[in-house]
């Protein structure tokens, strides 16, 4: 009998829906099993802000260890989660297709964003929704909000351990779908007032550098990789690494394909100043250089936060 597949993966229930999905694919393609080796990392135990606690990597470091350490052949994670430095001892083997980039606003009462009562509470963890939130709606109180995605939903829509206390909280639509929740959404918000973060709606797929370790591995991983969304989630992290090394502000990206031009990538991006007003920026280029078309446009927002920032990350 051939040896199991080992996949590592958060224990949230997000997580395993999403690792599972992965797991029933590289079975089929390798006709082995794949158990998942269950992982808490700090994101998961540490109820206080993520910018606290470490923000980018905390949802991660602790599952990429399990590789290294060679507890587990792969990793599945959320890619908006991985931090855009490299690891010199994983490789990114697969990127799939993604799911829906957009946000989703789940309200009590059916309302859209522009039919929230002023006042209303909006429940969100992260800084940039907050910002594009309040851009859109400056009368709504944004509340922060930590816990998986049936915590949130509780304090909108009740069933939960305290009575619902938010008027609407927003959520990832992918990770909605990937739990079958999808039902729930009372409006998916464009990126004309919510740009998601760089890599939302997809997968990153990690295993060690070493190829020799498991070469069939390496290769049914990489038939799982889709060419189109690993080039627009390269330029949309690109933007993010770039603007990381001058930039603490809030950021959104997301890249797509042409809808005239498969070959050509359109790119749209929000950043937040600290006066809490909105950078929006796009552009476009070939789809084998979205490296340089991230980089490109991210230069062009530090610049727009700080003048003297301009042309210093080419």
């Amino acid at each position: 009998m051939s040896t199991p597949v080992r996949l590592a993966t958060r224990r949230s229930p997000l997580a395993m829906a999403q690792s599972a999905q992965i797991a029933e694919r590289l079975a089929e393609l390798t006709g082995r099993r794949v158990e998942l080796v269950e992982v808490v990392t700090r994101g998961d135990v540490d109820p206080a802000p993520l910018a606290q606690i470490g923000g980018t990597g905390v949802f991660v470091a602790a599952v990429r260890a399990a590789v290294a350490s060679g507890s587990a052949d792969l990793a599945v994670h959320s890619l908006k989660d991985l931090p855009t430095a490299p690891d010199p001892g994983l490789l990114l083997a697969a990127v799939p297709a993604r799911q829906d980039p957009r946000d989703a606003l789940v309200s009590g009462d059916g309302s859209s964003l522009a039919d929230l009562p002023a006042g209303a509470r909006v429940g969100t963890g992260s800084p940039r929704r907050r910002a594009q939130l309040i851009a859109a709606r400056p009368d709504l109180s944004v509340v922060e909000v930590r816990g998986n995605i049936d915590t949130r939903l509780a304090r909108v829509l009740g069933g939960g351990v305290r009575p619902p206390d938010l008027g609407a909280v927003v959520l990832a639509s992918a990770g909605l779908a990937r739990l079958g929740r999808s039902g729930v959404v009372t409006e998916l918000l464009e990126p004309d007032v919510m740009v998601p973060a760089p890599g939302q709606g997809a997968l990153a797929v990690e295993i060690r550098s070493e190829r020799s370790t498991d070469p069939a591995l390496l290769t049914a991983l990489r038939s799982l990789d889709d060419p189109g969304t690993r080039a627009a989630v390269t330029a949309e992290r690109t933007v993010l690494a770039v603007l990381g090394a001058g930039c603490s502000a809030p950021v959104g990206a997301i890249a797509t394909c042409s809808e005239h031009d498969p070959e050509t990538l359109n790119l749209r991006t929000v950043l937040a100043r600290p006066d809490g007003s909105l950078v929006r920026m796009s552009a476009s280029g070939p789809i084998d250089r979205a490296e340089e078309l991230g980089r490109s446009i991210a230069v062009e927002l530090l610049g727009q936060v700080d003048p003297a920032l301009r042309g210093s990350r080419t």
